[in-house]
């Protein structure tokens, strides 16, 4: 006989990637946004920020995590937004992408949400503002949208700061 064992790993389907579809959403003034959490490593409080000079305002310096010295930007100031003063609910979600990690400075982190493809609208569909460049798409959950960021495009774009400071720049 010919029949599949039920029981051998080499008969079953690949495993599903099950961060896919999933964003770590947080909030910046009254706006919801998402990061696909296959980006994130964690979510730490705000902590002491270590000023680096001459570096574009929106990063605010870097902190000592565990050992390892990462940047840190504000996503606020990324996105040029009013300032404001960081409290108990502001929190730095950190993030790895392209070979580099960096703390994210965010108002609060709200909670991870299943976001299927088909409640994703493309960001080319929205136009103007300088923040739109970031945007990966707007994700429909229920009556509310969040505002869906593009990791590398948030990082890099107009910037080479970041890869330098993090070592990961070629030389």
């Amino acid at each position: 006989m010919n029949q599949k064992d039920p029981y051998s790993l080499t008969d079953q389907e690949p495993e599903e990637d099950t961060q896919e579809g999933k964003y770590l959403t947080f909030v910046l003034g009254d706006e919801d946004y998402g990061l696909a959490i296959r980006y994130v490593t964690e979510i730490i409080g705000i902590q002491k920020i270590t000023p680096v000079p001459d570096l574009p305002g929106y990063i605010k310096g870097v902190i000592n995590l565990r050992g390892k010295v990462i940047p840190v930007m504000d996503v606020r100031l990324r996105f040029r937004m009013d300032p404001r003063d960081y409290d108990a609910r502001t929190c730095i979600v950190v993030i790895h992408a392209e070979e580099t990690t960096v703390g994210l400075i965010v108002d609060t982190v709200s909670e991870v949400l299943e976001i299927d493809a088909e409640q994703i609208e493309e960001a080319r569909q929205v136009r103007g503002g300088y923040g739109n460049q970031f945007m990966h798409g707007m994700g429909k959950v229920g009556d509310r949208v969040k505002i869906l960021l593009d990791a590398e495009a948030l990082l890099f774009k107009d910037t080479t700061d970041i890869k330098q400071m993090a070592g990961s720049a070629p030389e």
